[in-house]
Formats: structure tokens, C-alpha cells, sequence
């Protein structure tokens, strides 16, 4: 869907951007750039929409190149989220995601139904519609930010550092509705975040850029932290890249245990098959029981012990080393 040839940012004082970057990104894909302060991850981001304009260099979106299209007829069809969020603050809320819509020609009455839609959509009660931005919270502006974005229904959505500037509870929760939206919505997303963490959440691949604008590594998640590319990308995701690994990691029936003999006392809360290894070992360290229950639908499949969690992890690693060609890979 997205596709960079060759792109770089240059600007007049010779401060190289962005150097010479080819990245794709897939149809209905989360693709998140990430990397330290100066990077030139937002100016990548930018330059998709062309906010700013590559020096070098081409930008295909879903096979054609925009660089030489009319740059506002190209941002009114991708959405655009940003941390501060950006809403008008004259307006109302109801006017705000109806802004798109409207400059595209649509009628005021099609603008508002889709609107209120769209505010149901991302979680925000209708009953908001007439109140103005500085009357929401910070986390209520956020999703009045990304309706506002999904209102023209485009095809792509950027987002720059979008739950930023909310509190980590809040962000948590922003993070989970928005993966939700995507799951129904299946966009193809570009999210910029300084948050090693966030980018493993959230993204299919994740794109670590070092200082200079250059690209380290662009892989899964699971790849990243598995097979870091060098030294760079191993020290910016950290010594905790285990612990980071359990989130991206799913549960699987050839991890678990039969339920035969283990009584009531020895489960904490069941869990879904759908989860993470991270919301296994939440549960068993919550509920501080030896093992955890996991079910499909209503029916339970087996228990997950501590060691079932270690297995899954070994062999998400194994996995890992095999995909890249090299079992060479640091096993907890």
C-alpha cells in the first residue's frame, strides 16, 4: 500500500533528515517507526502526505506516486493523527469530525451521520456531539482525533506519537480500542512513537531508526527482539526485550498441560487461547496460583504453568532463529 523509494530529507543547512529510505508497508498493516529524538521518523511520516517534501527520492501509495500529485487533495484522502491532537477549538466536537467530510462536498446531513457513527465508533457517547475540546479530557480529545481522521474513510492513517500526551492508564486503554478499530476497520497505519514498548504493541513490523535518518532494522516484532540487526538496535530495545517479547507472544495448545487431577484451588481466572504470553503471567502473578486455565470459548482446553510459559517462549525464539535463517539466538 505503501511503498518509499530511495527517499531522503536533506535540508538547505546540508542536516541530512531522512537518508536514502526504501520501506514498505503492506495493505491493512501497522507498520510503527521508532527510534531516538532527531531520528527522522516524523519526517518520514510527513513526507508520506508531503507535509514535507522528500529532497530524493520516490513515494508510492497504492501504486502511484504521489510526489508529484496535488499535495491537499492527497492529505484530505489519508488521516492524519498527531499528539496534540489538533482539533479546531471554536468548533464543536460534531463539527470537528465532520470537517473532512464536508470539504470533500458531502452533505451537511451524510457529514453528521457519519460523524456520530464515528464517535460511537472510537468509544466516545453521542451525548459529547455539542460540547467544544477544552470541555473533554485528554484521552476523550485523542479519540474525537482519530474519528476525526477515519472520517473521510481513507485508506491510510498516520500517526505521530498519537497517545503521547496522556497518562500512562489512559494510553494503555487508547492503545487497546484502537487495535480493536483496527481489527474492524483493517487500515493501513503509519504510527510514529519514541516508546520501544508501544511499537512492539502495536505494530506488525517495526521500523528502528538510528541518528541520521537511517533505517537499522524494519522486522516483526517478534524478529526484533528475537535477532536485534546489530548493536544499536539490541541496546535501544533494551535489556528488558525478554520481558517484551511475552506481549507479542501467543499462547498455543502444545504449551499447555491437560486439566486432568488439578482442582478449583490450583487455577487463577481463566484465560482465552487468543492471549499473550504477558496476560498469562499477569493472571498467575495476580491471582498467585501455580497454574492458569485457558479456554476456547467456554470449553477449557488444558492449564498453563509457569513452565508452559517458558516453553513458549523458548520456542517463539527457536521460531525466530528459523524464519531469519540463523539459530544463533539467545535463548532465556
Amino acid at each position: 500500500m505503501i511503498r518509499l523509494e530511495g527517499v531522503g530529507k536533506t535540508y538547505d543547512d546540508g542536516t541530512v533528515a531522512v537518508h536514502e529510505l526504501d520501506l514498505e508497508v503492506a495493505r491493512g498493516e501497522i507498520a510503527c517507526l521508532v527510534g531516538p529524538s532527531g531520528c527522522g521518523k516524523s519526517t518520514t511520516l510527513k513526507m508520506i502526505n508531503r507535509l514535507i517534501e522528500p529532497t530524493t527520492g520516490r513515494i508510492m501509495l497504492d501504486g502511484a506516486d504521489v510526489t508529484g500529485s496535488d499535495p491537499v487533495k492527497l492529505r484530505r484522502g489519508i488521516g492524519y493523527v498527531i499528539q496534540q491532537v489538533g482539533l479546531f477549538p471554536h468548533q464543536t466536537i460534531l463539527t470537528n469530525v465532520m470537517t473532512v467530510p464536508l470539504l470533500y462536498g458531502e452533505s451537511r446531513s451524510t457529514a453528521k451521520a457519519r460523524a456520530l457513527e464515528l464517535m460511537e465508533t472510537v468509544g466516545l457517547e453521542t451525548s459529547y456531539a455539542d460540547r467544544y475540546p477544552h470541555q473533554l479530557s485528554g484521552g476523550q480529545r485523542q479519540r474525537v482525533g482519530v474519528a476525526r481522521a477515519l472520517a473521510a474513510n481513507p485508506p491510510v492513517l498516520l500517526m505521530d506519537e498519537p497517545f503521547g500526551a496522556v497518562d500512562p492508564v489512559v494510553r494503555a486503554r487508547l492503545q487497546d480500542e484502537f487495535l480493536r478499530l483496527q481489527r474492524e476497520l483493517d487500515k493501513t497505519v503509519v504510527l510514529v512513537t519514541h516508546d520501544i514498548d508501544e511499537a512492539v504493541r502495536m505494530g506488525d513490523r517495526v521500523a528502528v531508526f538510528e541518528t541520521g535518518g537511517r533505517l537499522a532494522q524494519y522486522a516483526t516484532p517478534a524478529e526484533l527482539l528475537g535477532r536485534p540487526a546489530d548493536d544499536f538496535v539490541a541496546d535501544f530495545v533494551g535489556s528488558t526485550k525478554g520481558l517484551r517479547r511475552l506481549t507479542v507472544t501467543q499462547l498455543d495448545e502444545a504449551h499447555l498441560e491437560p486439566m486432568d487431577g488439578v482442582t478449583a484451588g490450583q487455577l487463577g481466572a481463566a484465560i482465552d487461547i487468543d492471549s499473550t504470553l504477558e496476560e498469562a503471567l499477569a493472571v498467575l502473578l495476580r491471582d498467585d496460583k501455580p497454574m492458569v486455565g485457558v479456554k476456547r470459548g467456554a470449553a477449557f482446553v488444558g492449564v498453563l504453568t509457569p513452565n508452559g510459559i517458558h516453553r513458549a517462549l523458548r520456542a517463539s525464539l527457536a521460531e525466530t532463529a528459523a524464519t531469519a535463517g540463523d539459530r544463533d539466538v539467545a535463548m532465556p
